[in-house]
């Protein structure tokens, strides 16, 4: 005969879900993963690199999150739209080596 969870485990189960619920369907899954600064205005407003679709405007581009690493999408942004001079994934910028090999 299986055991009954004892009713103050399933009250604190359901509490600690509405608890923490409320934080996770505040994260923003639209809001940009990449951001890029490039040396130049880019040619044209969208560009797809690592599979994701980046949208530029002047000399900033954004996308969402990509399975590929940082190092790669860069690299494959620079071929679409050009030199970039800095590239942000997760709030981290890719440091000046990898932007250097990026660019290169």
């Amino acid at each position: 005969m299986p055991k009954r969870l004892p009713l103050i485990t399933l009250t604190a189960a359901a509490t600690l879900a509405a608890v923490f619920a409320p934080a996770a369907l505040q994260a923003n899954p639209t809001a940009p993963y990449f951001s890029v600064e490039l040396s130049e205005p880019a040619g044209k407003s969208e560009a797809i690199a690592g599979g994701v679709l980046f949208r530029c405007e002047d000399n900033i581009c954004t996308a969402p999150r990509s399975r590929d690493r940082a190092l790669r999408v860069c690299s494959e942004l620079r071929r679409e739209v050009g030199t970039i001079a800095s590239f942000s994934a997760g709030g981290t910028l890719l440091p000046d080596a990898q932007l250097a090999r990026c660019n290169g």
